[in-house]
């Protein structure tokens, strides 16, 4: 006599959640939104499998709406441990975020975009915002942006967090016009006018720099002074590693603390 039970009945297979309908054509399209948002290799075991899931949660929206949501606030598990690691401190969220950003590890743009992210997930913990409250591509940004500062902070430490040190240093000791009477004194690079570096004209920079520090000493930048040397310190991030003469780097090295100092007090405060 046969006494096992019979078998189930199969498993009903996933649809498209409705809600998603105006999204892709199938699930398959769903690779296409992820695709970009690589793991970085040098990631603990921790962190990539938070970020793999935050992917894996987007993909599968396709499927259940919710999903993405969810994506956005379990990606920030990874962001919240790298942030500690590099900063060895542990603080809430937003005050790491802070951190880094005084610390010139993210951009302010960057910082902005995960601080939306973070007060989304306090707004699901209050239960002020559903599960439901993103669409998927609206998620699929957000991630990304913990992506990028994921792989911003794991990389090793640079010019430009040394220079970050150099900042805070610069500011106990006589500021900004202190920096700007030392860098008066500063002779240019020889054999460096008329160079550039990955597309950016050394002098130009220089000059520009100079330009905005003296709009600040001269009773502050406006906005659309300070967008412009928040361009000069990406451009001076990207060039200074690149330069192979030590007087010049430790030149364009002071040039971006003095831009750092500048900039500081304009840094919007995450609320």
């Amino acid at each position: 006599m046969n006494s096992l039970p019979p078998p189930p009945d199969p498993l009903p297979l996933p649809v498209r959640d409705p809600r998603a309908r105006d999204l892709v054509l199938d699930y398959a399209d769903m690779h296409a939104l992820v695709a970009d948002l690589g793991l970085p290799g040098d990631a603990s075991m921790y962190i990539m499998s938070a970020m793999e899931t935050s992917r894996e949660l987007i993909r599968h929206s396709y499927y259940r709406y919710e999903f993405a949501t969810v994506a956005v606030t379990h990606s920030l598990f990874a962001l919240e441990h790298v942030l500690a690691e590099r900063l060895a401190t542990k603080e809430p969220l937003h005050v790491l975020i802070e951190r880094a950003t005084d610390a010139g590890l993210v951009t302010a743009g960057l910082a902005a975009e995960l601080d939306r992210s973070r007060l989304l997930r306090d707004k699901l913990t209050q239960g002020s915002e559903s599960s439901a409250a993103l669409h998927p591509l609206r998620a699929v940004a957000m991630v990304r942006a913990v992506f990028d500062a994921v792989s911003l902070l794991l990389r090793p430490p640079s010019t430009a967090e040394t220079t970050a040190a150099d900042v805070a240093g610069a500011q106990l000791d006589g500021g900004l016009a202190r920096l700007w009477e030392d860098h008066l004194h500063a002779a240019f690079p020889d054999g460096f006018r008329g160079v550039d570096f990955d597309g950016v004209d050394l002098v130009l920079l220089d000059a520009d720099v100079a330009g905005l520090v003296q709009g600040e000493l001269n009773g502050g930048l406006d906005d659309r002074g300070i967008a412009y040397l928040w361009g000069c310190i990406a451009d001076l991030d990207k060039i200074v590693p690149l330069i192979n003469e030590e007087y010049c780097a430790v030149y364009f090295t002071k040039l971006r603390t003095m831009a750092q100092v500048a900039v500081a007090p304009h840094i919007p405060t995450a609320t």
